[in-house]
């Protein structure tokens, strides 16, 4: 994966995969800092310590289908190198947080890629979940909250064109907007 959105897809998926129904995000990025820090917290399933360990070994996958997990690792292996931290705080039955931080100069740091559609298509993709996202910038603050938004529509959906639509528009200007030169 050679963008940091991708990663928070997969992070995503984690959430949805361990049946949380609250996906609360927060990107920070600080020129002035020369920081990036991406965290993702969910209410679902949790994980105990020895589980904690198994996800950060890329030979253990707990998909079926899959004989490897290489997302946390590999995600884990860039915020690193990129002299920066990685830290999973869970607790079974309560949750999970994953925190990475990574300094915004670093030479080998991937671009955050297209934040916008990522966090778009997450959104339209669980209309079920709840996610709860805080972009912040030295250009400015975005904060997406779905619940409010599922409470404005009542009776409309996400998959409604018009909605699809109204918040795909509404998600890039608002993102890009505090995005400003690329990251």
């Amino acid at each position: 994966m050679e963008e940091l959105s991708l990663h928070l897809i997969d992070l995503i998926e984690n959430s949805i995969s361990a049946k949380a129904s609250l996906i609360k995000i927060l990107i920070e990025v600080s020129k002035s800092n020369d920081l990036i820090k991406i965290v993702i917290e969910d209410n679902g399933e949790g994980m105990n310590e020895e589980e904690i360990e198994k996800a950060k070994d890329p030979f253990f996958t707990t998909k079926k289908n899959k004989k490897v997990g290489l997302g946390i690792p590999i995600f884990a292996q860039i915020v690193e190198s990129c002299g920066g931290r990685f830290e999973i705080v869970s607790q079974k039955g309560k949750g999970t947080k994953v925190n990475a931080e990574m300094k915004l100069s670093h030479i080998d740091r991937p671009p955050l890629g297209d934040l916008a559609s990522t966090l778009f298509t997450s959104i339209i993709g669980h209309p079920d979940v709840d996610f709860l996202i805080k972009i912040k910038t030295d250009e400015g603050i975005v904060e997406i909250n779905t619940a409010e938004i599922k409470e404005f529509l009542g009776e409309s959906s996400f998959n409604h064109p018009e909605v699809i639509i109204f918040l795909r528009e509404n998600i890039d200007r608002e993102i890009k907007g505090i995005l400003k030169g690329g990251i």
